[in-house]
């Protein structure tokens, strides 16, 4: 399921990063990798607060539905 569903405060494992070369490479630079592990934090204003790698992060709502846990 893309990260946009996932619940607030629970771990997930990633399982796949969609997207172009760009899009890809740009998820992967922030710690978005497969089998990495990330949590939500917080959903405010379409943008969505993500614990990845031990560090907090805000992407947009658009980005999340290019990374499947």
């Amino acid at each position: 399921m893309p990260l946009t569903f996932a619940e607030t405060g629970r771990e997930y494992v990633i399982r796949r990063v969609a997207g172009n070369d760009d899009v890809k490479r740009h998820l992967e630079e922030l710690g978005f990798v497969t089998d990495g592990k990330v949590t939500v934090v917080n959903v405010i204003q379409g943008n969505v607060i993500v614990n990845v790698k031990n560090v907090r992060v805000a992407i947009s709502r658009q980005l999340t539905q290019k990374i499947y846990v």
